[in-house]
């Protein structure tokens, strides 16, 4: 019994692929809390008053039974007029959020077009959905557009869906959205951007880098630069309402607490208030730009550096290494990034100072030396 995953676990510890679980430790180089949001007094303490208040810890059911709470509809109201869309719809995770998102809108005798290095997330929604998904090289607009005619030329007929990140999780370069948008203007096509790691990051307000528009769906994920759980899917009244009646992973899906709904409009609340956190985070990427790409580190500007090392077994080792000097960083292996691209990945959040940039710098010139 269960011979094969006991082989396919030993296969992957002989690649270095093997995953284990391992305790926060260290400097924080490894999350996505990039405001340092996650133990902000202002969300504990508006989850006290809510607590205080009688607001619920569990919602007791779907949103369709008995789970829809005063708190849900609050928070989603609050988001559409922070992300400048239409209406919002609030889900327990990014990750169910994408895959409802592309399972459902998209339809028989539609095309997705998707970036060839979107979010796993986004590959499961298609896997489950009735469009034909073809992939596009990454980042280059011009490669939607000949997949799109190609397609329109072999008769295809139906609606396109271009599907992007805007910050990628593992390369931490931007999409150009500008161009992509301009493409579905051109031909008649929904533009879904997961703005998971740019949500709370870039914007004016924090609400990221895209534009809001008819033919726009975002994904704001709030358990990153949010410091909370969840994800906002946010767009035009019609994908909320088709996303209620249609979205399996939404109706048959217990709601989100109450709680954490009351604590995802506050952290909205500290996104506009507080603009010197994304000044100070922004600060801590440039200086971390500066002194990490000397030692290998793709700086593109944003909170993500990845320092490719190519080898599972020295990409681990290096982490390793990190860990014991007291620098919390995790090894990326396939099949998570491509095949001969591991990494340590470097993320820059308030969570360090300045001070632990530099002394980062002299570490990784020990361990990678």
């Amino acid at each position: 019994m269960l011979d094969f995953h006991r082989a396919d676990l030993a296969r992957l510890a002989a690649r270095d692929r093997l995953r284990v679980l391992a305790p926060q430790r260290g400097k924080d180089f490894a999350s996505n809390d990039y405001l340092g949001l996650a133990n902000s007094p202002r969300l504990a303490a508006a989850i006290a008053a809510a607590v205080e208040e009688g607001v619920p810890v569990g919602s007791g059911g779907s949103r369709l039974l008995r789970g829809n709470h005063p708190e849900h509809e609050a928070l989603e109201a609050d988001a559409a007029a922070f992300f400048g869309a239409e209406a919002s719809l609030y889900f327990s995770s990014g990750y169910g959020a994408n895959v409802a998102i592309l399972a459902t809108l998209p339809q028989r005798g539609d095309l997705i077009v998707h970036d060839s290095l979107v979010h796993a997330s986004m590959h499961e929604g298609m896997r489950l959905s009735r469009a034909e998904a073809v992939a596009a090289a990454h980042n280059d607009a011009s490669a939607f557009e000949d997949a799109i005619r190609a397609w329109r030329d072999q008769g295809g007929k139906g609606t396109v869906w271009i599907a992007v990140e805007s910050l990628y999780s593992m390369d931490g370069d931007t999409a150009p959205l500008a161009d992509l948008q301009a493409a579905a203007d051109r031909h008649d096509a929904m533009l879904v951007v997961d703005e998971a790691h740019a949500t709370g990051v870039f914007g004016e307000r924090g609400q990221g880098l895209s534009i809001a528009g008819e033919r726009v769906v975002t994904l704001h994920t709030c358990g990153k630069a949010m410091g909370c759980e969840g994800a906002l899917v946010a767009g035009p009244t019609i994908v909320r309402d088709y996303l209620v009646n249609r979205g399996r992973g939404f109706i048959f899906s217990t709601a989100p607490s109450p709680l954490m709904a009351r604590g995802v409009r506050e952290a909205l609340r500290i996104l506009a208030d507080e603009p010197e956190r994304r000044t100070a985070l922004h600060d801590r990427i440039a200086l971390a730009g500066a002194r990490l790409g000397r030692r290998g580190a793709l700086a593109q500007g944003t909170p993500i550096l990845p320092l490719i090392l190519h080898d599972n077994g020295r990409t681990m080792r290096a982490a390793e290494a990190l860990q014991a000097l007291g620098y919390d960083i995790r090894g990326i292996r396939p099949p998570t990034v491509p095949v001969g691209s591991a990494r340590l990945r470097l993320s820059i959040t308030l969570n360090v100072e300045a001070a632990d940039i530099l002394a980062l710098d002299q570490a990784l010139q020990e361990v990678l030396a």
